[in-house]
């Protein structure tokens, strides 16, 4: 009998291994062989429960499901931004950050056990009818959401077609439940009005692949409009961040010289330090960079760059506190595995893991009266389930070294529009005061 056992364990054993390898690539055996007796027995474990499960749970199971999603739990185990990424997650995150996609148009996290909104994408069905910050989504179509993938999922699909979405909001009493029409989400990173002569503002809403360029088409409509730029409004708040690399070469626009940003992974590996650079149109006016809680990672990197090289005053509320690096890698059958690789660490050596960029300006968003506001809290990445700690930079480790209209969907507002929403902006229209007033007090001195 124990014979018997012995051999159906190693049998799972091998089974386990060989499904994992075919996952997660073939490092994994490497470093067993290489390795621990420990995970040996760890796996003899995977191997026993997953037979017992297989023989005996109330209700038939696929051991292709269970292991995919023993991998999601080991590897959601590790932080908030690390996840094994099927085929049909993989391919939505290629298109999030590439091409057009179809859905409500919201950024959503796991936040208590709940699939929480961290913010609505301005102009999208979400953010039309109202659904807030801090919402919890308790069900789509009826349906109790059990996941974060399982509700992104449900909540995607065909323009035209509707979905009911039913939330909790701290301050209503009873769930709230929206009927959306789906629809083409505005991929769009980059929004620009000038505020009054010779003041420009420019909206970063997120980072994808062409938002660099996106951005020197508005800062070069945005000086054509004023030939003599006396400051820039440089809008990040509520931005989720997105692609490290485009906020590097957003900073670099601004900076000449120094450090922009350090990432530092383990025993030095996914180390680099990334250096600005002297451009031939040299954009030097004064800048306001706008953050509050709903600015992460990328935008983090922004505000933060700018604001220790002293090249921008920072004004809003305290940012996300999202202080690491993930990468995405390709496995095989479509899969993909994103994971942190990283911390990140402004010029000056300062992670703001969990802590944020600190304005140098603190000013509250105070609404319009005709605008209720329902947030009690913002969503910081320090409430993230095992988030990661900051961690000081000084260690042994060595540090390594004109704009296309797309036809499928409206603008989601109207530059005049726009423009009278931020009149009505006590932020937006603190950091034009501080524009203006730096430009008399200029004339003051040279005088």
């Amino acid at each position: 009998m124990t014979i018997k056992r012995d051999k159906r364990l190693k049998l799972w054993l091998v089974i386990g291994i060989a499904v994992i390898v075919a996952t997660v690539g073939t490092g994994f055996y490497h470093n067993l062989s290489a390795g621990s007796e420990e995970t040996y027995k760890g796996l003899k474990i995977f191997a026993d429960v997953i037979e017992l499960i297989q023989k005996n749970y109330v209700d038939p199971v696929d051991t292709k499901d269970l292991i995919e999603k023993a991998i999601q739990g080991m590897v959601g185990s590790l932080d908030p931004h690390s996840a094994l990424l099927p085929p049909d997650a993989f391919e939505k995150l290629r298109i999030d950050n590439k091409g057009k996609f179809t859905g409500i148009g919201i950024h959503i996290t796991m936040r208590d056990g709940f699939v929480t909104v961290v913010s609505p994408i301005e102009g999208t069905p979400a953010y039309k009818a109202g659904i807030k910050a801090m919402d919890k989504i308790i069900k789509v179509d009826g349906k109790e959401t059990t996941d974060l993938r399982d509700a992104v999922n449900r909540m995607r699909g065909p323009k035209g077609t509707s979905v009911v979405v039913s939330v909790i909001r701290d301050t209503v009493p009873d769930p709230i439940e929206f009927t959306l029409v789906r629809d083409v989400i505005p991929i769009e990173s980059i929004k620009s009005v000038s505020l009054k002569p010779g003041y420009g503002y420019v909206w970063i809403t997120n980072f994808r692949d062409k938002t660099t360029d996106d951005l020197v088409v508005a800062l070069d409509k945005l000086e054509a409009e004023n030939p003599s730029m006396k400051g820039l409004v440089l809008d990040l708040r509520n931005n989720p961040g997105g692609i490290l690399s485009q906020a590097i070469k957003i900073s670099d626009i601004f900076l000449e010289e120094g450090t922009i940003l350090t990432i530092k992974g383990r025993e030095g590996k996914h180390s680099k330090i990334f250096k600005a650079h002297t451009d031939a149109n040299q954009r030097k006016y004064p800048l306001v960079v706008l953050i509050n809680g709903g600015s992460a990672s990328a935008s983090e990197i922004v505000a933060g760059a700018l604001q220790d090289h002293k090249r921008a005053l920072i004004l809003g509320t305290t940012s996300f506190g999202k202080g690491s690096v993930q990468t995405v890698e390709t496995l095989r059958d479509g899969y993909g595995l994103k994971y942190t690789i990283a911390r990140y660490y402004t010029p000056s050596g300062k992670s703001i893991q969990n802590e944020g960029v600190v304005p140098d300006v603190h000013v509250k968003r105070v609404r319009p009266k005709k605008e209720k506001d329902d947030r009690r809290s913002v969503l910081k990445e320090k409430d993230l389930k095992n988030h990661l700690d900051a961690k000081p930079l000084e260690e042994k480790n060595e540090p390594e070294n004109p704009e296309k209209k797309n036809p499928d969907k409206e603008p989601m507002v109207s530059e005049s529009l726009m423009h009278k929403r931020l009149m009505e902006d006590n932020q937006v229209m603190r950091a034009l005061d501080l524009l203006i007033s730096y430009d008399i007090f200029k004339d003051i001195q040279n005088g």
